[in-house]
């Protein structure tokens, strides 16, 4: 049953991309069935989250490995399309089809009428099916494969709308920037397969049993290199330091896009590599203070620059670079239970943010069209220079008295990944951060200074969240004819999985209760429990010799409070009173600095002049030159020679049959001359 089970969970969605994609390819008449295209495509995730929840409820905390057939065997490489149902693969399986369930209903709303809804809807499902073969893998080549669809059905997703140039601009990015970090990743599988080959491990074909039972064969500075590999591949994927640039443009993508790749399960696939290894990443640990430093100002960087952006999906893409740069630090102190505990509140919140800024969106160009038609745009009545932009928080405001429940479910989601107590993203938060301070408080003093940039990254995550929601939803209506012209809320179909989204932001966090609420409660944190190696899971950890004081603990849970409250309530009193003015007081005090931040620390103008420049003007005057004369010039060379050769033998063939008798008499000729002698 469990066999069975497994291979239909994967099945499903690749089942449903195909039916979506040949009926679109080969029936146009099939492309007009809106309804049948996203029933499919939402069944084809939603049976699949409902035979995941059943064998999570069947589980008994063991691995079981789900064998289907051998790939390739040669020598001692023998690799397998296993997979294994653990503890952790299970959480990462709920996650993956339960909000893309959601997502997949959200999406037949916001993508009513689009032409290429049945193409939408194919790699939705065909993402599902490569993410579910990442987490569900029990080798590192299979695990690869699902690392390389995602990355291929993020391209085609991003760049869905590619008749916009900037939309094909950004997929490339995203594709490009991904493959530096799959390369390590492939360098990393390399080296291991070597180093336990060479240590006698055979056959073996990377998959994860042999290597928990063989990793002490591994000697430390290979077992350091490797890791340090591992790292930069998930860089890329989960966009850290420097391989974070392609996320944020990534926002060019349908908003689905960004709440189900960009949010809840695409860039999360590092933070679950490194704690399906966990065993093998504890024995590196001058890399794990390189992942928790890389973390640390990774999300604080993105914090800062999320203060300035104005387009509400990139305030929340940054807000994701940020969310990432904690879980980094979770894994970084050794707590990789804890960044699968953000990982799972993370995609309740951020899903729902992202879903719950598509609600405004599609409202928004509803008011664009409005607007058109009634010959209100194009205006100059906007509180920026250029064209109506109907992302951009400046021509929003009041939309709580139109769009009820999108503007409470972003309203909950806010306060959650604030750190509002008791919402899902006080406690999850607070746990990393109480990690970085236990690893300090053992004698790794740099934890302190990974824990203080996490405070402040957690008053600054409260007052971008909150400038967002305050200009979205609060003060007076900013879009011009706003006294004639007035959005509405959108369909169920969009505000339903908002519904259940915003409820997961505000109660998920309680299946992970910090120690000193758990034990003045008399219960323990859940996900600990099911996920930590010590109860039987498969997330190793660090083992702490001197535990926090209670005192102490008590006084960090309250800082964490604190600082949550002062900076929701800072960004509501301010953005309440001024308005958009806040942000020009912001800007003039702040000066060269928020130049800084709102220029993103100009790293893509760096990446630009230093890498992109150099490579296409290099190849514009070296390679294409080189190109054009040997290597084009040989290809036509030899057809040139080809062509004066046969032409030259064309010319003699006369058709006059006098000539060839000649040639065959003289034919005769030479050849009995050369028997005779020869």
């Amino acid at each position: 049953m469990e066999a069975t089970s497994v291979r239909l969970i994967l099945l499903l969605p690749l089942l449903g991309a195909a039916i979506n994609g040949m009926m679109g390819l080969f029936a146009p008449a099939y492309r007009k069935q809106e309804t049948i295209i996203g029933a499919i495509g939402t069944l084809a995730v939603a049976v699949p989250f409902v035979l995941t929840v059943l064998l999570f409820l069947g589980h008994d905390h063991g691995a079981h490995i789900v064998s289907t057939y051998t790939w390739m065997a040669a020598g001692d490489l023998s690799i397998s399309f296993d997979y294994r149902v653990d503890a952790l693969s299970l959480i990462m399986t709920l996650i993956v089809t339960g909000i893309g369930a959601l997502i997949h209903l959200y999406s037949m709303g916001y993508m009513h009428g689009d032409g290429g809804y049945w193409r939408f809807f194919a790699y939705l499902n065909l993402f599902i099916f490569a993410m579910l073969n990442l987490v569900l893998a029990e080798n590192l080549l299979v695990l690869f494969l699902g690392w390389e669809g995602v990355g291929l059905c993020s391209y085609l997703l991003i760049g869905y709308w590619y008749t916009d140039l900037k939309n094909s601009a950004a997929a490339n990015k995203a594709f490009i920037v991904n493959r530096i970090g799959d390369f390590a990743f492939l360098l990393a599988m390399f080296l291991l397969y070597q180093a336990m080959t060479t240590a006698g491990v055979a056959p073996f074909g990377l998959d994860f049993t042999t290597i928990f039972e063989n990793a002490d064969v591994l000697a430390s500075g290979t077992v350091a290199l490797i890791v340090l590999l591992l790292f930069i591949g998930a860089t890329g994927k989960s966009a850290q330091i420097p391989l974070f640039v392609w996320l944020p443009d990534a926002m060019a993508g349908p908003t689905p896009v960004s709440a189900l790749i960009h949010a809840a399960t695409m860039v999360t696939s590092g933070l679950y590599l490194l704690a399906r290894l966990s065993p093998v990443v504890l024995e590196a640990p001058g890399v794990m203070m390189l992942i928790a430093f890389v973390g640390a100002i990774t999300a604080i960087m993105a914090a800062t620059i999320a203060i300035t952006q104005n387009d509400i999906k990139k305030v929340l893409a940054y807000s994701t670079v940020s969310q990432l740069g904690y879980m980094f630090v979770a894994a970084g102190v050794g707590a990789f239970f804890v960044a699968i505990f953000h990982v799972l509140t993370h995609a309740f919140f951020k899903a729902c943010l992202f879903l719950g800024s598509g609600s405004v969106i599609h409202a928004m160009h509803h008011v664009e069209h409005d607007l058109e038609h009634k010959g209100v745009l194009p205006s100059s009545d906007l509180p920026y220079d250029g064209h109506f932009d109907a992302q951009d928080m400046r021509t929003m405001g009041g939309l709580k008295n139109h769009m009820p429940i999108t503007r409470w479910t972003f309203l909950i989601s806010t306060l959650a990944i604030a750190g509002i107590p008791f919402l899902a993203g006080f406690f999850s938060k607070d746990e990393i951060l109480f990690k970085a301070f236990e690893l300090g408080y053992n004698g790794a003093t740099w934890a302190f200074v990974v824990w203080g940039i996490g405070i402040v990254t957690a008053i600054l995550t409260a007052i971008y969240m909150m400038r967002c929601y305050m200009l979205t939803f609060e003060g007076r209506e900013r879009w011009p004819g706003a006294m004639d012209t007035k959005p509405h809320e959108s369909p169920w179909t969009m505000t339903v999985p908002l519904v259940v989204l915003a409820i997961g932001a505000a109660l998920t966090g309680y299946i992970g209760l910090p120690p000193l609420i758990a034990e003045v409660l008399g219960t323990e944190s859940w996900i600990h429990h099911y996920l930590g190696a010590e109860y039987g899971g498969p997330v190793a950890e660090f083992k702490a010799e001197h535990h926090v004081p209670h005192l102490t603990e008590g006084i960090l849970l309250g800082v964490g409070a604190l600082i949550a409250v002062v900076g929701v309530w800072l960004a509501w009193a301010n953005y309440r009173k001024s308005g958009l003015e806040t942000d020009n007081t912001i800007r003039r005090r702040l000066g060269a600095v928020y130049t800084l931040f709102a220029n993103k620390y100009f790293v893509d103008e760096a990446y630009d002049a230093t890498v992109v420049k150099p490579i296409t003007e290099g190849s514009r005057k070296g390679l294409a030159p080189f190109d054009q004369n040997v290597v084009d010039g040989t290809v036509n060379g030899l057809a040139k020679s080809v062509s004066g050769l046969s032409g030259w033998w064309r010319g003699m063939q006369t058709g006059i049959v006098q000539n060839y008798a000649l040639a065959l008499v003289l034919g005769v000729v030479v050849v009995v001359a050369l028997m005779i002698f020869v």
